[in-house]
């Protein structure tokens, strides 16, 4: 599901449009969870009729330097995967639109490159149409970049310009007749080619501090990727390696004069027992392991296991199993506490295994004191590449001050060809 943050500054007939559009069930693979305005706007009580989370950062009293970093802040802290320009005045830099390229919609009244650019906007757009004399006019839909109206045309409809248009009416004509209906289907299909597309690397992105995470899924070549990486703020979770045992992946102290804890520190990250390919963030991973041998499957063994104990944090345990053969499945599981403390213990199933889709979990949403867990779902991402390449991505996708280690099995679905690729630091290592 493609998380939505719709950017306003006026009436908000637009973001009207859009949030009832997606109540109509019109965008299947997007909603709308967040409004962000430059200024107190009528806008922001569309969004509060609709329940959705609103923001109103005033550009001018805060300048434009602060302003863009409390958006990108907010963006990042409500996982927003696409922006949406509804009405909303304020240019943004090249800061905000590089972090976000591709992935900011913005509608204008005309048909671009027809008056558009820097001072175009409300009725002066329409105001420069009939000086000019078109017969035609309409709406534009379009992705943003550093030219104000100048990224790439994703829709256009236009309307007839009538002889007795003033401003005020052919403005009027356009938002009923034509941007109320032509941003709402556009962002939807959007949404879905978004769905289908984004990479590994683009959803990692997204999240500054993911802790520690697990990558399920086919690449295009039809072989199973198991992966596993780590990120880490502290001096203690950051002294760890990775090392290879054969099928088994562990954690190990760099430094062990520096081991406070190892419970939480040394386990076994990746094994394989049979078909079944397990990959966790903890010893539980013994405990599927475990459990299978009791011809238990992951489900049944972990309903012993809970959160980790590390107060206030409690870090998520995250796990997953990959079957391999002619039926081929993987599950993904996360055990994480609940607002009043209980263990909630969430499992994903995908039976549909198909080409170049994976789906991603890790343990936190964002950074903070204390950090977020990791909400909702596994997210599905787009894979492409071989072990080498996908660890490469992670890795590259990353923070580079909080990045620890990758490691990745790429498996013939047989079983019978496996590779297993690490990257730490200045190590690039194939097993």
């Amino acid at each position: 599901m493609i998380r939505i943050a719709v950017l306003v500054s006026g009436e908000g007939s637009n973001l009207e449009a859009l949030l009832d559009f997606e109540k109509r069930g019109g965008n299947p693979d997007g909603r709308i969870v967040l409004v962000i305005a430059d200024r107190s706007c009528n806008a922001l009580d569309r969004a509060a009729g609709h329940r959705v989370t609103a923001l109103m950062l005033d550009r001018q009293a805060l300048g434009k330097k602060e302003f863009e970093r409390s958006l990108l802040a907010g963006l990042e802290q409500h996982r927003i995967d696409l922006v949406v320009l509804a009405g909303f005045l304020t240019i943004l830099s090249e800061k905000v639109t590089e972090r976000y390229r591709r992935r900011i919609i913005n509608i204008h009244p005309s048909l671009i490159p027809s008056f558009c650019g820097k001072g175009y906007y409300g009725e002066r757009v329409h105001q420069a149409a009939l000086q000019r004399g078109v017969k035609v006019s309409g709406a534009t839909v379009h992705l943003v970049d550093e030219v104000a109206d100048g990224g790439p045309i994703l829709s256009q409809q236009a309307i007839e310009v009538l002889d007795d248009d003033t401003p005020s009416s052919l403005g009027r004509r356009i938002l009923e007749q034509v941007e109320w209906k032509l941003l709402p289907k556009t962002v939807a299909s959007y949404c879905l080619y978004m769905e289908r597309n984004m990479s590994l690397s683009q959803k990692l992105a997204e999240c500054r501090y993911p802790g520690r995470g697990i990558v399920c899924g086919m690449n295009e070549r039809g072989k199973a990727i198991i992966a596993y990486f780590i990120t880490a703020r502290s001096i203690h979770s950051k002294n760890r390696a990775l090392v290879a045992e054969g099928d088994t992946v562990r954690t190990k102290a760099v430094d062990e004069s520096l081991l406070v804890d190892p419970s939480l520190i040394i386990y076994r990250v990746m094994d394989r027992l049979g078909n079944d390919m397990v990959v966790a963030n903890g010893d539980q991973s013994d405990t599927i392991l475990d459990g299978l041998r009791r011809g238990l499957d992951m489900q049944q063994s972990l309903q012993s296991r809970t959160f980790e104990p590390d107060e206030p944090n409690y870090t998520p345990r995250i796990s997953a199993l990959f079957h391999l053969g002619t039926d081929p499945f993987y599950e993904l599981s996360i055990l994480r506490r609940s607002a009043d403390g209980s263990i909630d213990r969430s499992f994903y199933t995908y039976s549909d295994v198909r080409l170049g889709e994976a789906h991603l979990i890790h343990t936190y949403e964002r950074d903070g004191n204390p950090l977020v867990s990791f909400t909702g779902e596994p997210r599905m991402v787009h894979l492409q590449g071989d072990g080498q390449s996908i660890a490469d991505q992670i890795w590259d996708a990353l923070d580079k001050e909080y990045r620890v280690a990758v490691c990745v099995k790429e498996v013939d679905l047989t079983g019978n060809d496996a590779k297993l690729v690490i990257r730490q630091g200045a190590d690039n290592g194939s097993y």
